[in-house]
């Protein structure tokens, strides 16, 4: 099932001679056909993206699923998150339709909130949603180091463990 489904090939800076004005429009570009204009869906229901507040004249979503850092005003581009911004639709797009050795899914609670986790373990790469009433907003998406990839698949196995028992699938 994956060969009928690669992953897209990563869109890297070098490709771009290295001119971060080029690069952040071919990746926006990318990010607002395949994300935002796209109509993908999770559990039949819409993903949203937020573009407030805006940064360099670009959505909020997108600006933090490029860079990293834990103050939104200083985050820093991070490449290898930039490279990967085609992966982020392929994985939303793969979380429940077979792939399932491949893509995982499963959801979380920070604070009050729920999202829903999409991982591609083999690649450490996670993009995360926000469950709403009626929809599904883009959060983030980001290469996992190895001790939250552990992290990661603890909480999923701990999710789906728990599901198990409760009789639900």
């Amino acid at each position: 099932m994956i060969d009928k489904a690669p992953l897209p090939e990563l869109v890297t800076f070098s490709q771009h001679n290295g001119d971060w004005s080029i690069y952040v429009e071919v990746i926006y570009k990318y990010y607002l056909d395949e994300v935002v204009s796209s109509k993908l869906t999770h559990k039949d229901l819409p993903i949203r993206c937020q573009f407030r507040p805006p940064f360099d004249n670009k959505g909020f979503a997108f600006w933090h699923c490029i860079s990293e850092g834990d103050n939104e005003e200083t985050r820093t581009p991070d490449l290898r998150r930039c490279e990967r911004i085609r992966w982020i639709a392929w994985l939303i797009c793969h979380a429940e339709d077979g792939l399932k050795n491949k893509v995982t899914w499963w959801e979380n609670k920070r604070k009050s909130n729920t999202h829903v986790v999409i991982f591609l373990e083999e690649e450490s790469y996670v993009v995360v949603l926000a469950k709403r009433k009626d929809y599904y907003l883009f959060k983030t998406a980001y290469c996992a180091n190895p001790q939250r990839k552990t992290q990661l698949i603890r909480e999923r196995e701990v999710y789906w463990n728990s599901r198990k028992t409760k009789g639900a699938c």
